[in-house]
C-alpha cells in the first residue's frame, strides 16, 4: 500500500472558502436592481443546468433495486450497467444516443471511500471510458486513446479523500464526489454483440474497503416509485425556478464548484445562491422571487438558440469544436452541449458535425428525399470508424420499418464504380441500394450527426469538411 500524498489540507481549506468568500464579497454591496437580478437569475439558470440535469439523470439511471431486466443502462450506485443491445426507439434517458457503441454506465459517489475500476483487454477492439464530474467536464478518459487496449486498473477518488490506495494503481481525483462514467465499446452490429457483451462481463467496480477480499457482492439498490422515469432533459425542462434552484443548492453541498467559478460565484450570491447553503425561494426579496421565476423561460431559450449557432457551418454541417467535453467557464456553450448531448466526449476522442438543414438552409423533412455524396478522397477521416445517425424532433431515434436508426463504414455499404459513395435518407425504402439507406422518421423534422471516432487531424483541423446534403425529391 502506498499513501495518497496531495495537499488536502490546502484543498480543504480552498473548498470550504468558496462559500464564505462568496458572502464576504458582497456583504456590503448594495441589492441588485431589477435589471440586474434578472441577468443574475438567468446567468445562474444556464450555469446550474449540467449539474441539475446530471442529477434527474442519475436519479433515473440508478432507480433500480439491482441488473436492468431490460438489459438497460440502469444500475446502483457504484454499479456498471451494461447496454446489452443499441438503443431503440423507445429510449429516452440520454438525448442523441449512438447505435455504433454499446455503452457501459457507472454513476460513482466516491464521498466515503474510493472506487476500483477493472478493465480488461479489449483485444484490440476500440473503446473508451470518459468520466465525467456533475458540471459534466470529462477529467480523464481511459480508453484506446490514452492507456491503450491492455489489461488496466485504475481509482476514482473524491474531491476530499485521503488515505492509502494499492500501490502503483493509477489515481484519478474527481472534482465532484459524485460523477458519471459513460463507456462506449466499439461494436460491429448485432452479430458483434456477443463479444462485446465478453468485455463488458470484465468491467468491474469495487469499493477500495472490497478491494482484494474473495466473493464481494455489489448491494442491491433502492427503487423509489415516486420517481419520474420520464426523459430527464424533459424533466428539467418542468422544473420551476424554487425546486430547480433549490436541487441546484443541495447538490453544492458535496460537488464544490471548479477553481475558476469565482467571479460567478460572486455574483449568484447577489440572489441568494451560495455554495453550501440551502436556497429557498420564499425568503428573498419579491423583487429577486420574480427574477428568478422568470429565469426558466429566458434561460432555456438562449440555451436552445445556442445550439444552431454553435461552432462553424461548412456545406449546412455544424461542427461544434472546442470547448466541448472541458468548458472552461463558457458556462452557454457547456449548458448547450448537455442539452442536445449530456456525456458528450473531447473532440481528441470523437467530433459529432450535425445536420439541422439541408444545403439551402431549409430544415429537415421527413416527407423528402436527401442525398449525402461522399467523394472517394473524402469519406469521413477516422482511424477507428464513423457513422451517420437519424434523430427525430425530440433527439431520439425514430421507429421505421427495419429499425435502422444509423449507417456507417463498419455496415455492407454500396460503393459507386469510382469509389465514392452515396447514402439515401427518406421515409420509405429506396427502390435500389437499400444497404446505403438511412430511414427518417414517419413525420415531423429531423436531424443528423456523423460520428467520427478517434478523427484525424484533418477533422479537427476544418480541412476535411462533410458534403452537403441535396435534397432530390419531395
Amino acid at each position: 500500500m502506498m499513501a495518497w500524498a496531495r495537499p488536502q489540507g490546502l484543498r480543504r481549506f480552498l473548498v470550504a472558502l468558496l462559500g464564505t468568500v462568496a458572502l464576504q464579497a458582497n456583504a456590503g454591496a448594495a441589492p441588485p436592481t431589477v435589471t440586474d437580478a434578472q441577468k443574475i437569475a438567468t446567468e445562474a439558470y444556464i450555469y446550474a443546468y449540467p449539474m441539475v440535469l446530471m442529477e434527474v439523470t442519475r436519479r433515473v439511471s440508478t432507480n433500480v433495486d439491482g441488473a436492468d431486466p431490460k438489459g438497460g443502462i440502469r444500475a446502483p450506485m457504484n454499479q456498471f450497467a451494461h447496454m446489452a443491445a443499441f438503443p431503440d426507439d423507445k429510449f429516452d434517458t440520454v438525448v442523441r444516443p449512438n447505435a455504433d457503441t454499446l455503452y457501459s454506465s457507472l454513476w460513482f459517489d466516491v464521498r466515503r471511500e474510493p472506487v476500483i475500476i477493472t478493465v480488461p483487454d479489449s483485444g484490440g477492439r476500440y473503446y473508451l471510458l470518459p468520466v465525467l464530474d456533475m458540471w459534466t467536464d470529462v477529467f480523464t478518459s481511459p480508453g484506446t486513446r490514452t492507456t491503450g487496449n491492455g489489461p488496466q486498473q485504475f481509482a476514482i477518488v473524491g474531491p476530499r479523500w485521503h488515505g492509502k490506495l494499492p500501490a502503483g494503481m493509477a489515481v484519478y481525483v474527481s472534482p465532484t464526489a459524485v460523477g458519471w462514467m459513460i463507456g462506449r465499446t466499439q461494436t460491429n452490429g448485432v452479430s458483434d454483440y456477443a463479444s462485446v457483451h465478453k468485455f463488458q462481463a470484465g468491467l468491474k467496480a469495487t469499493p477500495l474497503s472490497a478491494w482484494g477480499k474473495p466473493g464481494y457482492v455489489p448491494p442491491k439498490g433502492r427503487m423509489n416509485p415516486q420517481q419520474d422515469m420520464g426523459a430527464p432533459v424533459e424533466q428539467v425542462a418542468k422544473m420551476d425556478a424554487a425546486s430547480y434552484f433549490a436541487m441546484f443548492a443541495e447538490l453544492l453541498k458535496d460537488n464544490p464548484p471548479h477553481a475558476n467559478d469565482y467571479p460567478m460565484l460572486d455574483r449568484i450570491a447577489h440572489i441568494g445562491l451560495v455554495p453550501g447553503q440551502a436556497f429557498d425561494l420564499n425568503r428573498l426579496a419579491p423583487d429577486l422571487q420574480a427574477a428568478l421565476r422568470d429565469a426558466p423561460a429566458s434561460a432555456r431559450r438562449q440555451i436552445a438558440q445556442a445550439l444552431p449557432r454553435a461552432g462553424s457551418v461548412s456545406n449546412g454541417w455544424r461542427t461544434i469544436g472546442n470547448p466541448i467535453g472541458t468548458y472552461g467557464t463558457d458556462y452557454l456553450q457547456r449548458a448547450m452541449i448537455a442539452f442536445a448531448g449530456l456525456g458528450a466526449n473531447t473532440v481528441e476522442d470523437a467530433t459529432y458535425p450535425l445536420a439541422m438543414t439541408d444545403a439551402d438552409g431549409k430544415p429537415f423533412d421527413s416527407a423528402a428525399t436527401y442525398v449525402i455524396h461522399f467523394d472517394k478522397e473524402r469519406l469521413p477521416p477516422a482511424r477507428a470508424f464513423w457513422s451517420l445517425t437519424m434523430y427525430n424532433d425530440r433527439q431520439f431515434f425514430a421507429a421505421n420499418p427495419i429499425h435502422r436508426f444509423a449507417i456507417g463504414d463498419r455496415d455492407p455499404l454500396k460503393y459507386n464504380a469510382d469509389g465514392s459513395l452515396d447514402l439515401v435518407i427518406q421515409r420509405d425504402p429506396p427502390k435500389s441500394a437499400e444497404s446505403n439507406w438511412l430511414p427518417t422518421p414517419a413525420a415531423g423534422n429531423f436531424s443528423m450527426n456523423l460520428r467520427l471516432y478517434l478523427p484525424r487531424p484533418e477533422a479537427l483541423d476544418g480541412t476535411w469538411k462533410p458534403p452537403v446534403v441535396r435534397r432530390v425529391a419531395d
